[in-house]
């Protein structure tokens, strides 16, 4: 515990000395935890923190010096690519709502949008990427629909002149 003027003990000061245990009393065991400091040595004084700006002397709390670096601005924003938003819509219409017609329309945006990704440094790669990948699996899923069902008219029509022949 500390005094009055809560100074922290100092190095001089000596722990009492602990008396010799008795040939009487039992040895602690090896497995027992060692034994807490004496009471009267409290937790030490820690000096309040002080926070600083890196390159300004130490200030702590309250109004930094004059000259202090500002906030400054944030980094512009790049603009997204609006062919490479209207390629993933396109495309996922393509898949859904207007089948073959949307998804040429988004491979077709999605090449557009590409490339003027990669001149003009917009944002939209991914969008505009991901917009020609939908649009040529749509077109190829609804191109392979439209031949199987051609197949089928074909097979069809083959085999309605060998039921109507009369034997």
């Amino acid at each position: 515990m500390t005094d009055a003027t809560n100074t922290p003990p100092q190095p001089t000061d000596v722990p009492p000395a602990r008396p010799a245990p008795d040939a009487s009393s039992p040895a602690a065991p090896p497995y027992a935890p060692p034994m807490a400091p004496p009471a009267q040595y409290g937790q030490p004084a820690y000096p309040q923190p002080t926070y600083t700006q890196p390159g300004y002397p130490q200030a702590g709390y309250g109004q930094q010096p004059y000259g202090q670096p500002g906030y400054g601005y944030a980094a512009p924003v790049r603009p997204t690519n609006v062919l490479a938003i209207i390629s993933l819509i396109a495309s996922i219409v393509g898949l859904t709502l207007i089948p073959f017609l949307a998804s040429i329309a988004g491979i077709i945006t999605g090449h557009m949008g590409l490339k003027q990704v990669s001149t003009s440094g917009e944002n939209g790669r991914g969008l505009a990427l991901w917009g020609t990948i939908l649009g040529w699996i749509g077109a190829g899923f609804w191109l392979l629909l439209f031949l199987i069902w051609l197949l089928f008219i074909f097979v069809f029509a083959a085999s309605v002149p060998a039921l109507t022949q009369v034997s």
